[in-house]
């Protein structure tokens, strides 16, 4: 009987050690959406439910992260990926291909596979990281005199990113084949803003638990869409493009506060179809 009661012992204590290299947590939401001007027999107010969990596991230094979203009859997977580090070696791997395939707004018209892996290594070469993943792409990145730099060398295009903050303003820069984007961030009177290359405009102010965010969204051109030359993506229009319908600039205003319930409430203006969206959400 002591053997028996000292194995059970022994296995509770491996189970709870289990255990505790497991995090768990989530979010739920409920909105309600009176959809403004849009609001007509088919298209009238409505309500919508969103409930999401991630599961952390971690020994040693590696670390499991699994996603999913719990909403209607059955769970479904978001993400599953695994992270270690072996000396100055980090290997992470991507082991849910993830479709992100978007048609409204030029999107490609076809997607890869992305799983896959990438190995780092932290090489002492001023603090930079040189990484290569198994589609063949090379990255180098790191951050020098406060200016984080990344380059990364990709078949078709290469892609850089810089950011910095300078004299209180954040600075963003990114070049994607040729193409570049930037945005700007800083705070003047306790209102921080932000402008992006893209015309947007966001200011957001309040206390923390009680803000108000203002965004302006800039007009859309429409743009023609781009035919695929490649049927695995690479080279010029690789997966193709579809095309972007054109959009007037509009600007929501989003109030949020935090309860002492642990919950949050939060209601935002759009003005492009004059809605309001009350949202009620829980973190845990």
């Amino acid at each position: 009987m002591k053997k028996l009661i000292a194995l059970f012992a022994a296995s509770t204590v491996a189970s709870t050690a289990a255990v505790a290299g497991i995090a768990l947590s989530g979010t739920a939401s409920v909105s309600y959406d009176d959809n403004g001007s849009g609001s007509a027999a088919a298209n009238a107010s409505k309500t919508s439910y969103d409930a999401d969990l991630s599961v952390v596991g971690t020994t040693g230094t590696t670390t499991v992260t699994i996603g999913m979203d719990v909403n209607g009859a059955s769970a479904a997977i978001t993400g599953a990926d695994m992270a270690t580090t072996i000396g100055p070696v980090t290997i992470a791997a991507d082991m849910f291909d993830n479709l992100t395939l978007t048609t409204a707004t030029g999107g490609q018209t076809l997607e890869s596979t992305d799983t896959g892996v990438t190995v780092s290594l932290d090489a002492p070469i001023g603090d930079a990281t040189i990484g290569l993943d198994n589609s063949g792409n090379v990255s180098v990145s790191g951050t020098w005199s406060g200016v984080t730099l990344s380059h990364t060398i990709k078949d078709g295009s290469d892609t850089t990113t810089g950011s910095a903050s300078i004299a209180g303003m954040d600075v963003s820069i990114t070049n994607d084949g040729g193409s570049s984007t930037w945005s700007l961030g800083t705070t003047v009177s306790g209102v921080d803003l932000t402008l992006a290359s893209s015309k947007a405009i966001t200011a957001a102010f309040g206390l923390a638990g009680n803000t108000m965010t203002i965004s302006h969204t800039a007009e859309r051109a429409a743009a023609a869409a781009k035919i695929a030359t490649s049927t695995n993506g690479d080279g010029a229009n690789g997966y193709g493009k579809n095309a972007v319908a054109s959009k007037a600039s509009f600007t929501t205003v989003a109030i949020s506060r935090d309860l002492t319930s642990g919950a949050a409430l939060s209601a935002t203006y759009d003005s492009s179809n004059e809605s309001l969206t009350l949202k009620a959400s829980v973190a845990f």
